[in-house]
């Protein structure tokens, strides 16, 4: 019985159009979170701390998802519209099969704005709680979790973008 519903629910997340999912939602109060190691696509050991300073998105993904798949070109405008001092997309795959399934999958999907990041182990996952695919933290500058979204979402809609501007203006120094 069990099986089913959770069958029965991954489906029509599949079935349920990008725009019409829901906004990410934020907690009540910012979450504490890890920051566990990965390295970008020239091999740079990298941490969450790397972004203190900006507000991030943080999309953990992988090629053979097939939501993560549809979602990433949203991520690419988003970081194209958005990204700079003040925000950054980190598009964190966890393949297996490394850096050249990533760099294909960029490739063949016109990716342009979105830096390649790879989580080389399962402890990224185990460290930020991850239960399905794609999870999305929203991450203050200060690295704390602001928000989270499992499933995928319209990230560069208006909807989305207005919340985005939102946080990185309360998230300013004074």
């Amino acid at each position: 019985m069990n099986r089913r519903f959770l069958l029965a629910a991954a489906l029509a997340s599949l079935a349920t159009p990008l725009a019409a999912r829901p906004a990410m939602p934020l907690h009540d109060a910012p979450r504490r979170i890890p920051s566990p190691p990965f390295s970008d696509g020239e091999g740079r050991k990298l941490t969450l701390d790397n972004f203190r300073g900006k507000v991030v998105l943080l999309n953990i993904w992988a090629t053979w998802c097939v939501p993560c798949r549809e979602e990433m070109p949203t991520l690419d405008r988003l970081q194209g519209q958005l990204g700079g001092d003040d925000f950054h997309v980190v598009a964190l795959s966890i393949d297996r099969a490394g850096l050249p399934a990533i760099r294909q999958f960029y490739q063949e999907n016109g990716i342009q704005n979105l830096t390649i990041y790879l989580a080389e182990d399962i402890r990224v996952q185990f460290a930020l709680a991850v239960q399905g695919l794609p999870t999305t933290l929203l991450i203050g500058r200060d690295g704390d979790e602001l928000g989270r979204l499992v499933g995928p979402a319209e990230w560069d809609s208006r909807k989305m973008i207005s919340l985005f501007e939102t946080v990185i203006a309360e998230q300013r120094s004074p």
